[in-house]
């Protein structure tokens, strides 16, 4: 899938390596992807979902079984930025990840359509701030990994999104750059792949990716941070 390069824009983070790197998938039912939150061990099927924080970690335990990888997902779906707030604590910070991958900010916009939410462009931006700064206090050595926010012109995704969408995108770019997170320009891979097959391959809804989707994303996270 050649399409999936270069990544422009993205910053690599040096390979872990050591022995019991955790990283973390955090976000909403992207990353979701319908986990077992029973099940809180590493490295379990089960625990990391259908989509692609499986993928990234099936890739990477295999090429490295001696690195002693300990892969977390805890993605919630229909979050928003105050909703993973919200529960950090528990689902991020007691877990002392090395590397937190998150892919948060489609329910930002998403929500205020239905009337569940109504968190502005700004809010999002502020919020997401703060996140991520709470997230370095807590665990000053923590590598960082911020996914844009992406929506597929299919399903629900219509003209309406579009201004206010790629609002939100370019806040979690000027996010990712404060916090010196690698930022993996997920809209871009798929403007492209959209090139090569139509929207609907990719998400059936706009939103939540299919296998293929979930695929390209796992290629841009592995490209990306450099494992």
């Amino acid at each position: 899938m050649g399409a999936v390069l270069p990544l422009a824009g993205s910053r690599r983070l040096t390979a872990p390596g050591d022995s019991g790197t955790v990283i973390l998938f955090q976000g909403d039912s992207i990353t979701d992807c319908g986990r077992d939150r029973a099940a809180g061990a590493p490295n379990l099927a089960q625990a990391l979902g259908n989509g692609y924080p499986l993928l990234v970690a099936s890739l990477l335990l295999a090429r490295r079984p001696d690195a002693g990888y300990r892969f977390f997902n805890r993605g919630v779906s229909g979050n928003t930025v105050p909703d993973c707030d919200a529960r950090w604590q528990t689902d991020t910070i007691a877990l002392a990840p090395d590397v937190v991958s998150i892919l948060i900010g489609v329910n930002d916009y998403w929500h205020t359509l239905n009337g569940t939410y109504r968190g502005t462009a700004a809010d999002y931006e502020q919020q997401f701030t703060a996140l991520l700064a709470r997230t370095r206090t807590a665990l000053p050595g923590v590598r960082l990994v911020v996914l844009e926010p992406f929506a597929l012109r299919t399903g629900v995704v219509t003209d309406q999104w579009l201004a206010p969408f790629d609002e939100r995108r370019q806040i979690a770019h000027r996010v990712a750059d404060a916090a010196g997170a690698v930022y993996l320009p997920t809209q871009d891979l798929f403007d492209r792949l959209c090139r090569e097959a139509p929207p609907s391959f990719w998400s059936a809804d706009g939103v939540h990716p299919t296998a293929a989707g979930h695929g390209a994303i796992a290629g841009m996270w592995m490209e990306g941070v450099g494992l």
